[in-house]
């Protein structure tokens, strides 16, 4: 794609990866095959997609919502014709249906809309989902709350949510510096592997638990849960506990007692 001098729009929450070698190195990490459908998620001005393309894959789509960069992506498509460009805002598309088998999602998120987006994937109607994997990049801070284990300070409702539906794990660390303009903190890439543990659970029921539960972090769950406590009971948890004491095991058990 030809040179610009687009400014990143703060609005959106972009910031642009100019480090070849980091987009190398991630993009040598993304695992795919002939059969691959890669969906990239805000690819600016297509750094990360002249990476990807080079891979063995049947297509990537990518989806952009900026006006102004449009044209390129389109341009670049021209070129690769198993890529394909859809002009849309992240948020408000239904996965449901662009989500095929064996697809994998990838993105340098918009740091002010990345939390959304994942729960998005994570929430989707049916499970296990057909994408197979995603690599997602982060601020570091959020990333380290997706990982945190129970009992720590990070552990949350973020926390929860992924780890009740995905085997999470750390891939990169992106210094601020790789970025442009160059924010306030670092990233990190976060690689998730669905999984089928709590199958039998209604997600939007933990997200009411959760939600309940960390609406006062310092309360214990006898007070956020108090609706709940039947339910406690049942499964033995003592109510005296504080709701980062709960593993995300008990939270998806009190989930699923729900009616």
């Amino acid at each position: 794609m030809k040179k610009d001098k687009l400014i990143a729009k703060k609005s959106l929450g972009q910031n642009f990866i100019t480090d070849e070698n980091f987009l190398q190195k991630l993009s040598s990490l993304i695992i795919t095959d002939n059969n691959s459908l890669i969906i990239e998620i805000g690819p600016g001005k297509g750094a990360l997609t002249k990476e990807l393309i080079k891979k063995e894959i049947k297509q990537i789509l990518v989806i952009e919502k900026d006006d102004r960069l449009i044209n390129n992506l389109k341009i670049f498509s021209k070129e690769f014709k198993n890529l394909k460009v859809i002009h849309d805002d992240a948020l408000k598309i239904d996965y449901n249906k662009i989500i095929k088998k064996n697809s994998i999602i990838v993105g340098n998120l918009p740091f002010n809309i990345s939390s959304n987006l994942l729960i998005n994937w994570i929430s989707l109607n049916n499970w296990p989902p057909l994408y197979r994997k995603m690599y997602l990049m982060f601020q570091k801070e959020v990333g380290e709350r997706i990982l945190a284990p129970h009992g720590s300070k990070q552990y949350g409702r973020l926390s929860v949510i992924t780890q009740s539906r995905c085997k999470i794990k750390k891939l990169l660390v992106a210094k601020s510096k790789i970025f442009s303009p160059e924010p306030k903190v670092d990233g990190i890439v976060l690689e998730f592997t669905p999984h089928s543990k709590n199958i039998d659970m209604d997600i939007k029921n933990l997200e009411i638990i959760v939600r309940n539960a960390f609406s006062q972090r310092r309360k214990k769950i006898k007070t956020t849960l108090s609706s709940y406590i039947q339910y406690l009971d049942q499964l033995s948890i003592n109510s005296d506990l504080r709701p980062e004491n709960l593993s995300v095991t008990e939270y998806c058990k009190l989930a699923k007692l729900m009616k």
